[in-house]
């Protein structure tokens, strides 16, 4: 089995360069042919709702919203749980193709061969 990245992205905009940090490592190994799962966690969470990644600003940054729909268009796209729960997000207030999930889903890919956890 091939390597795939798992990528939990912890911060939003409250820390834009470590948050750009992983949607670029994300987009990057997606069109480099790597596996990817995005977990957007706390208030990465808000990037998986339409118009929120074209929100977000960082000089001499690929915008957030063209690395989100590159890993939405080959790779796959969670929101936590809780997260979503405590920002009142239903899968319906999401990206198409962003999905909720919760601990589990996310234990079972990071234990998964071959997969490589990265946390942001």
């Amino acid at each position: 089995m091939s390597a795939s990245l798992v990528i939990k992205v912890t911060v939003g905009a409250d820390d834009p360069e470590r948050c750009n940090q992983a949607f670029t490592v994300a987009a990057t190994a997606v069109v480099s042919g790597v596996p990817v799962s995005l977990w957007l966690t706390g208030e990465a969470a808000w990037f998986a709702v339409p118009g929120r990644a074209e929100e977000f600003t960082l000089p001499h940054a690929a915008p957030l919203a063209d690395l989100l729909a590159a890993v939405l268009a080959a790779g796959t796209v969670t929101v936590c749980t809780q997260c979503a729960a405590r920002r009142d997000l239903t899968e319906a207030d999401l990206v198409e193709g962003a999905r909720i999930a919760g601990a589990a889903a996310f234990v079972e890919e990071v234990v998964a061969e071959g997969a490589k956890p990265l946390v942001y």
